[in-house]
């Protein structure tokens, strides 16, 4: 009798097994969770291609270009042939190349002394216009020695302004009707007019020749010298000053010539 009882409930538990596992095969599967979207990817950016900006030649040219006109106080106007660069003890050197067709001369110039040696642009219309209105003005010659008015003369020459050099025309001109010049005195004034009708006719795009009709007639507006003094006799007028002079100035140049 226990035997059949542990056979029958081997049986029993034999069954239940048995329908355990039918029930786990038949039963519905649960449905698979759903899989997280997966981005693709971003594709990296192409880097844009940088464009190298070309590198910037540092020179000291102070906005000078060739062919063009510009006045050297010590030689007046001439024209900037070429810029070139050459190598001098080891070390390259930038160099303005300027012609002075009248005096038949070349210059170079490095372009790191421009402002040391006063090189300068043209003048503007306005500043010609200003030295032209000089030339119609009363001379003003100071009662000091030919020598020291002379050297006077030079510096404001060589200085490179077209107003001082005008002036420099002013005092030194002689009409038909006054004393003749010193040598000395006309060497000055000659070189003065140079200097004066070269930048205006080059500004104004004219011939030197028009350019000296042009000064000459200005200079006729002045007032004459000596006039003053003629009518009134007063003394200390500039223009009987330069008068007086006259005699003192020709002894002058006679005693430097002499030296």
């Amino acid at each position: 009798m226990p035997e059949k009882t542990a056979k029958t409930a081997a049986k029993a538990t034999a069954s239940k097994t048995f329908a355990s596992k039918v029930a786990a095969k038949t039963a519905p599967k649960a449905a698979p969770a759903p899989k997280a979207a997966v981005k693709p990817a971003a594709k990296p950016v192409a880097a844009a291609p940088r464009i190298e900006e070309p590198k910037k030649v540092v020179t000291q040219r102070q906005g000078f270009k060739a062919n063009e006109f510009v006045v050297y106080p010590a030689h007046g106007v001439g024209q900037i042939l070429a810029i070139e660069e050459q190598e001098i003890a080891g070390a390259k050197l930038e160099l303005f190349v300027i012609s002075f067709m009248k005096d038949k001369m070349t210059l170079r110039v490095p372009t790191a002394k421009v402002a040391n040696v006063g090189m300068r642009k043209l003048s503007e219309p306005a500043l010609v216009k200003k030295a032209l209105e000089t030339l119609k003005g009363r001379a003003r010659v100071k009662r000091t020695m030919w020598s020291r008015r002379a050297q006077e003369y030079e510096a404001k020459i060589n200085s490179g302004d077209i107003v001082a050099i005008a002036e420099v025309v002013r005092d030194l001109y002689r009409s038909e009707s006054q004393p003749e010049q010193s040598y000395s005195e006309r060497q000055l004034y000659e070189a003065a007019l140079d200097r004066l009708s070269r930048e205006i006719a080059v500004v104004q795009h004219a011939t030197e020749t028009e350019a000296i009709k042009e000064i000459e007639s200005q200079l006729a507006k002045s007032p004459r010298r000596g006039a003053a003094k003629a009518e009134s006799g007063a003394e200390g007028d500039s223009e009987g000053d330069a008068d007086d002079l006259d005699g003192d100035s020709d002894d002058a140049t006679v005693a430097d010539e002499a030296a």
